[in-house]
């Protein structure tokens, strides 16, 4: 499923230890595989052949340029919410051709960056966008095109509800009883053509029946408009695919079409999907070296060197990530990584990290090896919203970004120092 693993009572990153890397880099620091990124885009992109879609990759997830250098070479568009991921796309050579543009709050400093651009479409969040986006081609004397971004009004079971968004009331999109009314008024737009209809129902979503539910309702209102005139050629399904965490979860890419394909086969629809999460989060770990040991009450603690300010999903999210020390020894190599896993001779413990708030952790009673001062520790499944949502708070710089191919390694983004902390300040 990925490229880490353990050998011999050590963690390697593909075929270099990881503990060797830290040697050179230090800690914290997010380690990716090239192999496991490519592995993931590959398994996508041939289960959903049969649909011939444009894989527009989530730059939100992880968007470091060497990384998205990897899925454009290996032919994936991008999806993106903001003029910087725009930026982004197009420096890693990102074609225009293949980058959606979503976002609710899009600027009109941002629609003209994407005008110059000349990007496939937007995907329209509100009539306010959609009819400022159309001012704007007018008077540039351009035209574009657009997909609606339908609120289809399904839940989908043990999603987060900060992630969750094919409801009614959240701030995405536009719900599928006025659907059908925006697409008629649309039509006299001089400008911006509404051509497409847009999906996305929250991430992770951990089953396929409510893609299934999904798709049939957006192909039941592609169906009422066509039969008033208005075509709806491009149907963007969306991303939110789930990612191994922990136990088997995740249903695997070939899952997901074997759900969706049917559906949709057949059908004259441009279609496009935005994966995310499935092809970046277990092509990154990340690093910490333990600071201290503690007790408290009846409580033990791990203080490792990275924080919520690296890592804030499990914060922010209640997020499970697994954690296994770097060297554990043979004895203690873990043989799954499942949430239930124990060794004989393991202590529960939180792993915290220094920042000042006590939701500052990266697992709760969690069982682990004994550990000590200056060990390291991997925290797996950190490559989706690990990094992307990294910031300085507490005056802590970033930390340092290595790509890992082989039996080669490159740090792709160096580690921030005191003096970036200042820097547009000064």
């Amino acid at each position: 499923m990925d490229h880490f693993k353990y050998s011999n009572g050590q963690l390697f990153a593909e075929d270099v230890a990881v503990a060797d890397i830290i040697s050179h880099v230090g800690t914290p620091t997010y380690i990716y595989s090239r192999g496991t990124l490519t592995t993931h885009y590959q398994k996508l992109a041939q289960a959903f052949a049969p649909l011939n879609p444009t894989i527009c990759y989530s730059i939100k997830s992880c968007g470091n340029l060497a990384i998205l250098r990897v899925l454009s070479e290996l032919g994936s568009g991008f999806d993106v919410v903001s003029g910087g991921e725009l930026f982004r796309a197009l420096q890693a050579g990102g074609k225009p051709s293949g980058i959606v543009f979503a976002g609710v709050g899009k600027t009109d400093a941002e629609i003209n960056e994407a005008l110059d651009a000349k990007i496939l479409l937007f995907n329209i969040e509100s009539e306010a966008e959609f009819w400022n986006i159309d001012r704007i081609c007018g008077d540039r004397k351009q035209s574009a095109r657009a997909a609606l971004r339908v609120n289809p009004d399904v839940a989908s079971a043990g999603t987060h509800q900060k992630t969750l968004t094919g409801k009614k009331e959240t701030k995405f999109g536009v719900d599928i009883d006025r659907a059908a009314a925006f697409y008629r008024q649309a039509a006299k737009a001089r400008h911006l053509a509404l051509s497409g209809l847009h999906l996305h129902i929250g991430s992770p979503i951990k089953t396929t029946q409510p893609y299934v539910d999904t798709i049939n309702k957006a192909l039941t209102l592609i169906d009422e408009l066509a039969r008033e005139g208005i075509v709806i050629d491009t149907l963007d399904i969306g991303g939110g695919y789930a990612a191994f965490y922990e136990g088997n979860e995740a249903p695997s890419a070939a899952d997901y079409a074997a759900a969706i394909v049917p559906l949709l086969r057949g059908r004259k629809l441009k279609i496009i999907l935005e994966p995310g999460r499935s092809i970046s989060c277990n092509a990154g770990i990340l690093v910490s070296r333990v600071t201290y040991t503690k007790q408290g009450g009846s409580k033990h603690f791990v203080i490792a060197d990275a924080a919520m300010n690296d890592l804030i999903r499990p914060t922010l999210y209640e997020s499970y990530h697994f954690i296994w020390p770097v060297n554990p020894g043979a004895d203690a190599e873990p043989p799954n990584r499942g949430s239930e896993l124990r060794i004989p001779g393991d202590q529960k413990v939180d792993v915290v990290g220094p920042v000042c708030e006590s939701g500052d952790y990266l697992a709760k009673d969690r069982y682990l090896p004994v550990v000590k001062r200056g060990d390291l520790l991997a925290v797996f499944s950190a490559g989706a919203y690990g990094f992307a949502m990294s910031s300085q708070y507490n005056a802590r710089p970033r930390a340092a970004e290595v790509m890992v191919n082989g039996k080669n390694w490159t740090v792709i983004r160096r580690r921030e120092t005191y003096q970036d902390l200042v820097a547009a300040e000064l």
